[in-house]
């Protein structure tokens, strides 16, 4: 026979709204390092801009890429930030696993080194 255990929760505590504020700033700053790598990653090279004979930029902004790199690692570090805190408040089997801020920290780790590997 399975007994439904009461929920002694109240209302959520201080850490779990740090928590939400982390993941949202985390989010932001992975979205805005979406749109500073359009600016700041080399353009391609097609074959039609060839034939007509337009120029392509081949570097990266470097400026741009500083703020790349910046906005990529604080993301990284306000997951990290957010797995930690939830690795000690969570106690339950329903709390979630929070696997989005794992990917998002593990996305944004890897590249921000490809971009270290390619300047």
């Amino acid at each position: 026979m399975e007994t439904k255990q009461k929920n002694r929760r109240k209302a959520p505590d201080k850490w779990i709204f740090i928590v939400r504020a982390f993941t949202i700033i985390s989010w932001v700053l992975f979205i805005f390092a979406l749109g500073m790598s359009y600016y700041a990653a080399p353009e391609s090279d097609y074959g039609f801009l060839r034939y007509q004979g337009i120029s392509v930029r081949k570097f990266w902004v470097v400026p741009l890429t500083g703020y790349l790199y910046g906005a990529l690692w604080l993301s990284a570090l306000c997951s990290y930030f957010c797995l930690i805190i939830h690795k000690y408040r969570s106690r339950r089997a329903s709390d979630g696993k929070k696997f989005n801020l794992f990917l998002l920290m593990l996305i944004t780790v890897a590249w921000a080194l490809y971009i270290i590997t390619s300047l």
